[in-house]
């Protein structure tokens, strides 16, 4: 799961860590809490380019339909992901990556953190972190193309386990190109790089306020570590 996320990065440190090449007309606005249905970054090899958060389902028939689908379509589970109408097409031929310097999960396991605390995962040394996405394009009736992304998850695994019992799907380098290779359409050859390897490597993650369950809300105290009591069940 994945709800929110944040982009701390200036494009230059995209450039340095993903070999950016090529670049949107506009530039987004840093943003410490982004929210389903806003416009984000996405990495087509060494494109850099925009999409709104969430898949826009490809039978829409109007702007209000596509809104009310991107809404839903924000996560795809890696399990299903190529079975899906929403998502099926996506996968087969459009996939990408989404950068984020972080993203917020709300604890609902069992474990140390009172149900609901906002936590906030990001990378050990500080670079920005690479989601698996799935990316489409729909035409609206007016004729305006509208392109839209949804992040892959997968179950949740070592200490993140304990937060929340999905997580969003980290490709190892190595497999990036592959996953982006639009003339890789096999789907059993695409799942397979989802298979073999430690999803939860060099992640690190710690309590945040409450502030964040705000959309009006952003800035950098965001994900400023808090200090917590751990839950028991006495």
């Amino acid at each position: 799961m994945c709800g929110r996320f944040a982009m701390e990065e200036m494009l230059n440190d995209m450039v340095a860590e993903f070999g950016l090449r090529e670049f949107p007309d506009r530039e987004l606005p840093l943003d410490w809490n982004i929210k389903p249905t806003q416009d984000v970054y996405i990495i087509k090899n060494d494109s850099l380019e925009v999409a709104s958060w969430g898949l826009i389902a490809p039978w829409s028939k109007s702007n209000q339909e596509a809104s009310k689908s991107q809404s839903i379509a924000i996560n795809a589970r890696s399990e299903t992901v190529h079975q899906k109408p929403t998502f099926r097409n996506a996968f087969k031929k459009s996939r990408c990556l989404i950068p984020a310097s972080g993203y917020f999960e709300w604890a609902t396991e069992l474990g140390f953190y009172k149900p609901r605390q906002p936590i906030y995962v990001s990378r050990e040394d500080g670079k920005p972190l690479a989601f698996a996405g799935i990316q489409d394009r729909w035409v609206s009736p007016e004729g305006v193309i509208r392109s839209s992304v949804a992040i892959i998850t997968r179950d949740a695994v070592g200490e993140l386990a304990k937060v929340h019992h999905r997580m969003p799907m980290f490709l190892p380098r190595d497999r990036w190109e592959a996953w982006m290779d639009p003339a890789l359409q096999d789907v059993n050859t695409v799942r397979a790089l989802f298979d073999n390897f430690q999803p939860d490597a060099n992640l690190r993650h710690w309590p945040v306020s409450d502030s964040v369950n705000s959309i009006r809300n952003s800035g950098p105290d965001l994900i400023e570590p808090i200090e917590v009591v751990p839950e028991t069940l006495f």
